[in-house]
């Protein structure tokens, strides 16, 4: 959700802030600019639509040795070329761009800016025209500063100033930001992929603290003034990680990587025994809980929900799934002795780290599950689990959501040991089993695609439905469907349809169902029967042992509390194929954001 670029130093920057906001679309957003500066001044090219169309905009023959740029999702005011960044104060002598929500925005322009003519609906001129107004009387540093004490809410930004030509200002709080480091040169970054191509060196920002960046250095102060000393650390990330390569889309290519995170995560989670545990901290701590509360948001809280199951049925301890952006408004009662579990792909969740910041003053332990270290969550928590999925690019998360239910599945069985529950899962010899199962689904991508074919090509809306485990994977189902080929989709459980859903089934109403779990095949094929009753077009996909004639799809067989792992893999195709054939744009669906770095 939104991204920066910024570069300082002898190269022309114009080309170094297109690429690297090419490698921030994953993150979603609706429009985009550059300001590039030189002996002439500042230079804004900015679009509504994609890096594309700002790329045709840019006048190739300015040149200039620094500069930075701009995704923005829209927040405040429309996606239009007059609220795209940077945007500039009056007198153009400052100009900026700023990822976040100033909550104050209101209030500071009745109290300081009522004489000022806005030029855009946004929050962020509120900023630029605040450090103008001020630096009449004061230093730009100062004014900065200054301004930055005023602000309620998150920022990461990045500023020029025309009487300083040889500076970028930088801040961060809340938001996502780092500060990269070359030979003669600096880069900004909302993500270390963005300028990966040319240095692996970046200094982490803390929130409320702001950098001087120049060409040969960066310093660091908090809003007192105050300096800080942090050594710059290696990004951990291979170029072609970030690449499609052969594939025409990020979302197949990571689809088709799963197999390959599960052993990824049995390797990082091996110890010398050749057995999978976790951290000796966080089995301790999971053995004197009472009570676990997993908090996430989409894809992520998917997850959670199959972690629940693992856990309690592995660790026998009790577990509460939470939606981050409820749990932060309207905490429940808690146990004595709780453990809070964050599970976010990016770690920079805005909703997650909200709940975060409130369970760490109670004083409570904190577990966070991401794929991204040195993640604001991972950073906040008191212990962090790494996915070791590699970037995920698409908006739709696929191998994110794999990982995470592999890692819950680990840290469930492993704390199983802990509270002395009987283990019930090998699961180095399981996960095994489930990456060769996924091997054999991502090599049925014709079978997936017929299937996305025959019931979605005309369909209006699409039911999934599943008991038990299976019911917690619909929900995915429906939401990988929905997000990329822009079809209604909804997941329920199979005995809930006849509760007041089933009057939406008419004649060729496609309705998806999973039949995995042993205990609740029956029932599930029941409901299939009342839906097909009243003309629905359905489609079973079962797990093999548990197949009947009719099935559309039967999985390879793995470990019951672990077919999330290989049920989800044939909806993540059929949805990629539906969107595909109505003319999608996969990889980046509208109004839809990867990071969602805002409550």
């Amino acid at each position: 959700m939104c991204g920066i670029t910024g570069y300082i130093g002898t190269n022309d920057a114009k080309e170094i802030l297109l690429k690297g906001l090419e490698k921030l679309e994953y993150r979603g957003y609706d429009s985009a600019g550059i300001a590039l500066e030189n002996r002439d001044g500042i230079h804004i090219f900015k679009e509504k639509g994609r890096i594309a169309d700002l790329r045709s905009a840019v006048d190739s023959n300015v040149v200039a040795q620094a500069g930075i740029g701009h995704t923005r999702w829209a927040t405040h005011g429309a996606p239009s070329k007059a609220n795209a960044h940077p945007h500039q104060s009056g007198a153009g002598r400052f100009t900026l761009v700023h990822n976040g929500v100033i909550e104050n925005e209101s209030e500071l322009r009745a109290e300081f800016l009522q004489d000022v003519s806005f030029k855009s609906d946004t929050d962020t001129e509120v900023i630029v025209q605040l450090i103008e107004k001020f630096s009449k009387d004061m230093g730009t540093e100062e004014a900065f500063m200054k301004t930055l004490r005023l602000l309620k809410g998150s920022y990461a930004i990045a500023m020029l100033d025309t009487q300083t030509p040889d500076t970028i200002f930088v801040a961060k709080n809340k938001s996502p930001l780092l500060v990269g480091v070359g030979e003669d040169f600096h880069v900004v970054a909302s993500d270390a992929m963005a300028m990966i191509q040319i240095t692996d060196q970046f200094i982490e920002l803390m929130d409320k603290e702001i950098v001087i960046v120049k060409k040969d250095r960066a310093d660091i102060y908090n809003l007192q003034g105050e300096v800080i000393i942090r050594k710059p650390y290696r990004a951990e990330l291979d170029v072609t990680d970030i690449e499609k390569g052969t594939y025409p889309h990020f979302m197949l290519k990571e689809i088709d990587e799963q197999p390959l995170v599960m052993r990824k995560i049995i390797q990082a989670y091996q110890n010398e025994d050749g057995n999978l545990e976790i951290d000796s901290d966080i089995k301790q701590a999971m053995g004197a809980t009472d009570r676990i509360y997993i908090i996430a948001c989409g894809t992520s809280y998917h997850a959670g929900l199959v972690g629940k199951q693992l856990i309690e049925k592995l660790a026998k301890i009790p577990v509460e799934v939470h939606l981050a952006s409820e749990f932060g408004y309207n905490m429940p009662l808690l146990s004595a002795k709780p453990i809070f579990i964050f599970i976010s792909q990016s770690g920079e969740t805005a909703d997650s780290r909200a709940v975060l910041v409130k369970v760490k003053e109670m004083g409570h332990c904190a577990i966070t599950i991401t794929n991204v270290p040195g993640s604001t969550l991972s950073r906040e928590a008191d212990y962090t689990m790494l996915l070791h999925a590699g970037p995920e690019i698409a908006v739709a998360s696929t191998k994110a959501y794999t990982a995470q239910v592999a890692v819950l599945a680990i840290l469930a069985s492993d704390a199983g040991a802990a509270t002395g529950a009987k283990a019930e899962l090998d699961v180095v010899k399981e996960l095994g089993i489930v990456a060769s199962a996924m091997e054999t689904l991502c090599n049925s991508k014709e079978e997936f695609e017929k299937i996305a074919t025959e019931y979605l090509a005309v369909a209006f809306d699409c039911f999934f439905i599943g008991r038990s485990v299976d019911y917690y994977v619909g929900l995915e189902g429906a939401l990988k469907l929905k997000e990329i080929s822009y079809i209604q989709a909804e997941g329920f459980a199979g005995g809930e349809l006849k509760h007041g859903t089933i009057a939406l089934i008419e004649r060729h109403t496609p309705v998806i169902a999973l039949a995995t779990q042993f205990g609740v095949n029956g029932a599930i094929r029941a409901n299939v029967r009342e839906v097909a009753a009243r003309g629905a077009s359905t489609c079973i996909i079962s797990m093999k042992g548990l197949e009947t004639e009719g099935d559309r799809f039967v999985l390879p067989a793995v470990h019951e509390l672990l077919t999330p792992l290989v049920s989800v893999i044939p909806l993540q195709l059929i949805s990629y194929y539906a969107a595909l054939h109505r003319g999608c744009d996969v990889d980046k669906p509208r109004n839809l954001a990867k990071s969602v770095t805002v409550e």
